[in-house]
């Protein structure tokens, strides 16, 4: 088959042809691959990755170059007198992409994990946090796959929603190695799972209840916000753990309300007290730290002792140690779960027709003294 014939070539027969291509030209760029071969740039740069792993080809910005060809034994001479490190020349340089919804709160650990993973394995990453929004994570995903021409993505799309689903689609159709992190997504006709690692935010949230169940709590209210996409797994654990020991669900003890940031933020707060002594609850799962930390300061300027009159445990132990009393939480494997993407989309880059992977990793619930003396 000579390269004229290339549409609708098997990805075997296709890498073929570019590694004759390369033979007879040296160096060949992306943008005229996918041309001459008739697929995206974005399939190409997946066949030079996959090549270059398998030490045919080497990767060079833009393009590839043979291995052993003369066109690399002088990108390596120029490297040796540029005084970098001859196994530095000689290998090439992966580059993934991450957008996470937020370089503060809860995605920095997670963010870690990637970076150790990943400058181990000589993978440069260039990272972009959002806003929680579809529109301006789709803005910066099309941006690496575009403009920098990442090898892979790792990232924490926003799902639901009109704009979500849509933002679900272009992740489908951009045949990009990819990995979910904190989230789960299926794709095609049959709807299956795409890639990810997710901590099981339902398991954590039975922990706390487990543990409050255990100090002779029957009265055990949640409290999540609705803007968080890990609330309905937390709500999922709670009323599993709730029914599993026969405790009450009611109204009064499932509050979904606005986060700290929000304007509307002192009033529910003083709402949701009210709510708990009204209906004798005794202890509380809250979603995140910072609401948790509020509330447990304003039941203190109201009389109401913690954990005398009411336990409570914050679900995330970002900053819940700091609080006076240090509070009990769960806490996400945040770091690992940075780790195991950055290990999953590697292995996905290696070998492209490897079974789809989803990893669930477990929390820890760390007790400290606002559920116990």
């Amino acid at each position: 088959m000579t390269v004229s014939d290339s549409p609708g070539a098997l990805p075997d027969e296709r890498r073929a042809q570019m590694v004759e291509l390369l033979r007879r030209r040296g160096v060949v760029r992306v943008s005229e691959l996918a041309t001459e071969l008739d697929v995206s740039a974005i399939t190409i740069r997946r066949d030079i990755a996959l090549l270059s792993s398998q030490g045919l080809i080497r990767r060079v910005r833009g393009g590839a170059v043979l291995h052993n060809g003369p066109v690399a034994e002088t990108l390596a001479g120029v490297a040796e007198t540029e005084e970098s490190p001859a196994s530095d020349a000689e290998a090439p340089q992966v580059t993934i992409g991450m957008v996470v919804p937020s370089l503060n709160y809860y995605w920095p650990d997670v963010i870690r994990g990637v970076r150790e993973a990943a400058a181990a394995a000589g993978v440069r990453v260039v990272l972009r946090g959002a806003s929680y929004r579809a529109t301006d994570e789709r803005r910066h995903l099309s941006r690496l796959v575009e403009a920098v021409g990442v090898d892979g993505l790792l990232v924490a799309p926003t799902t639901t929603g009109d704009e979500g689903a849509e933002l679900v689609r272009w992740l489908q159709d951009a045949d990009m190695p990819m990995v979910l992190i904190e989230r789960t997504a299926a794709s095609g006709p049959y709807q299956e799972a795409m890639e990810s690692v997710v901590s099981d935010h339902a398991l954590g949230a039975g922990m706390a209840v487990r543990h409050l169940v255990e100090l002779g709590h029957r009265r055990i209210g949640l409290i999540t916000t609705v803007q968080s996409p890990t609330s309905p797994h937390v709500r999922r654990g709670w009323q599993q753990a709730c029914e599993e020991f026969g405790l009450p669900r009611d109204d009064s003890l499932d509050i979904s309300t606005v986060d700290q940031s929000d304007p509307e933020w002192p009033r529910a707060l003083e709402s949701l007290i009210d709510r708990c002594v009204a209906s004798g609850t005794t202890a509380l799962l809250v979603h995140s730290d910072p609401e948790a930390i509020d509330l447990v300061e304003r039941c203190q300027e109201r009389g109401i002792r913690v954990p005398g009159d009411l336990a409570i445990v914050a679900y995330d132990d970002e900053v819940a140690e700091l609080c006076d009393p240090p509070l009990t939480a769960v806490r996400p494997p945040k770091t690992a779960i940075g780790r195991a993407a950055f290990g999953l989309l590697a292995e996905r880059l290696t070998d492209p027709e490897r079974p789809t992977h989803r990893m669930v990793i477990e929390p820890r619930l760390i007790v400290r003294s606002s559920s116990a003396s």
